[in-house]
């Protein structure tokens, strides 16, 4: 019978800290993987997009009246990213399932604690230059190390007061002076989309407006910029794109807005990965027929791996294949999707090439260094590229898979974990970032109670 999950979880008003405990209290520093004894099959619901709530949140804050964001993320990145909005002046409060947004007067003094949110570290300073008073930014020891540089050089260029020693990176301070002037500005945004979203996000309250050219090499996970401006214009922000690479979103009201939040695509990956490892059935509740998510790809990639998937109106169906299939991927526009991805490569009859995911050596950390490294210790032929991953199959064996602090990473080791016996996870709570009952979910679908 098809296990039936519908995640209920919510960390609650006692927050990232309490939550990141709990987690630890019940799970241990290795976590066995657990293995599948048949083919998997099982009905899953997962939570809300962390992508689109996040991006919700900032826009509630700066909308001209109070919104309602409903079945919202409620994992590490969107606690930090709520906790940053009450500290400077908005309220959000909980109701049921919910949160109700109401924007304040946005102040300082204020500590914004971005924990490994990229969304949080370069969403908010340019919500931070809006402000009267210091904002200070500071996050864990590897956000210190990703980039920052050019969404800071940026918010100087458009009028914004930043004091950073020079570092160009966490911890830094913004002082906002109530208003920002705004208007034209370059940025290399090759590293991360992010820096995009960030300036489109606040420069509608911007004196002029602001336009962003991007200069460099392509810019990686566009969907999501494209997320970022179907999100305001559904607010009444006006933002031209007829440019390649330019984005102008001219100056006025951000209107409120009540938004449902679509589930998480990308974190749906290691679910379906585990149909197709197993040759089994799983399908995903209340997937959208249109979306701008990243994840909606994983129809095409795992087709493409052999996979056999049905979307209708109850969901997104993958049925795994006798055999997993190599594949030659480009993922630059779906970067997020590599760990999961690479796993299932990793257990293929044929080769593999990812490419086109350079950027994400500055992800939570450096995804193709460490994807390579613990893809090896199993056992698999796995060479480090230019831009991705060449994975060449061998067999596997058990042993302890390290997630480097890196939610994805746990993914794609509970994917491996379900085929290869004796797989150890390192650290299975950095899942709660983005999905805070993995583990409970992950062990239902096998029709298996969580170890207590």
């Amino acid at each position: 019978m098809p296990v039936a999950w519908n995640p209920q979880a919510r960390l609650g008003p006692r927050g990232v800290g309490y939550a990141l405990r709990s987690m630890g209290s019940h799970t241990p520093d290795l976590w066995p993987a657990p293995l599948a004894s048949t083919a998997v099959d099982a009905d899953l619901r997962v939570p809300g997009s962390k992508s689109i709530t996040n991006r919700a949140l900032v826009l509630a804050a700066l909308a001209d009246g109070p919104s309602t964001i409903r079945g919202p993320l409620r994992a590490r990145d969107t606690l930090l990213m709520a906790a940053a909005l009450r500290a400077l002046g908005v309220s959000v409060e909980d109701v049921d399932d919910d949160w109700l947004v109401t924007p304040g007067a946005l102040r300082g003094p204020a500590s914004v604690d971005c924990g490994l949110a990229g969304t949080v570290a370069r969403f908010l300073p340019p919500v931070a230059a809006l402000a009267r008073g210091a904002v200070r930014f500071d996050g864990d020891a590897r956000m210190r190390e990703r980039p920052m540089g050019p969404l800071l050089e940026a918010l100087r260029a458009l009028g914004a007061t930043i004091e950073d020693d020079g570092r160009n990176a966490l911890p830094f301070t913004v002082h906002g002076a109530g208003t920002m002037p705004g208007g034209s500005v370059e940025i290399d945004a090759s590293a991360s989309s992010q820096f995009v979203s960030a300036l489109l996000l606040a420069g509608a309250h911007y004196d002029d407006g602001v336009t962003v050219d991007h200069v460099g090499d392509r810019v990686p996970s566009m969907p999501h910029i494209e997320m970022t401006v179907s999100m305001l214009r559904d607010r009444g922000v006006d933002v031209d794109t007829g440019e390649p690479a330019t984005w102008r979103v001219a100056p006025g009201p951000i209107k409120a807005l009540d938004v449902a939040v679509e589930p998480d695509l990308s974190n749906a990956a290691p679910f379906l990965a585990a149909a197709l490892v197993t040759g089994g059935r799983v399908r995903i509740l209340g997937w959208p027929d249109q979306t701008y998510q990243p994840g909606a790809r994983l129809h095409e990639i795992f087709t493409a791996m052999g996979g056999h998937v049905r979307h209708d109106s109850e969901g997104l169906t993958l049925r795994g294949p006798e055999a997993v299939q190599g594949v030659d991927l480009d993922l630059h526009d779906v970067g997020e999707l590599t760990p999961v991805v690479a796993a299932v490569a990793a257990l293929a009859t044929g080769p593999s090439r990812l490419r086109g995911v350079a950027h994400l050596r500055g992800h939570e950390t450096d995804r193709l260094a460490a994807l390579a490294t613990e893809l090896r210790r199993l056992g698999s032929d796995v060479r480090e590229s230019a831009d991705g991953l060449e994975i060449r199959p061998r067999p596997m064996h058990g042993e302890v898979f390290r997630t480097y602090g890196d939610h994805r990473m746990a993914h794609a080791g509970a994917v491996l974990g379900l085929v290869v016996p004796g797989v150890q996870i390192e650290n299975i709570a950095t899942t709660t970032k983005t999905l805070p009952d993995f583990v409970g979910m992950w062990t239902s679908m096998l029709g298996r109670e969580a170890a207590a």
